[in-house]
């Protein structure tokens, strides 16, 4: 599988160009697998067989969907109990941020109080929603 990007397509002779790396090569609507048309600048993954390109789709659609690995519950406990230290953050992977709410709470002599509270509200709210790798939270 060669991922790639399109370079143009003319959707009047539906045809267009991929590029791989340093590479161009042709394609036509038939070895478009994707349900939305093709457009320039679209991410794509593709095959070449006897110099021609198959099965060609979007990338995003060869991705497996990101699984949630971090429990809301738990980071919104660590929050309203270990929120000054940062405790929440450290947990969902935000360690500079966790440093710096830890490094506040001394800085302030117990101020940072406050900034983990704040976090309990939006983690409960659901506004605070994912982990430092971008995954949903369980």
């Amino acid at each position: 599988m060669i991922i790639g990007q399109i370079e143009s397509y003319n959707s009047e002779k539906k045809t267009g160009i991929v590029k791989s790396q340093d590479d161009f090569f042709e394609f036509d609507a038939t070895s478009w697998k994707s349900n939305s048309q093709p457009d320039s600048g679209d991410e794509v993954t593709f095959e070449i067989s006897d110099g021609l390109v198959i099965n060609m789709r979007l990338f995003a659609e060869t991705m497996k969907p990101v699984e949630a690995v971090k429990r809301r519950w738990v980071a919104t406990t660590l929050a309203l109990f270990l929120g000054a230290l940062g405790g929440h953050r450290f947990y969902l992977g935000f360690y500079k941020l966790g440093l710096a709410q830890l490094a506040f709470t001394v800085l302030t002599h117990g101020y940072g109080v406050l900034w983990g509270f704040i976090d309990t509200i939006l983690l409960f709210a659901g506004h605070i929603n994912k982990d430092a790798k971008n995954r949903p939270l369980k």
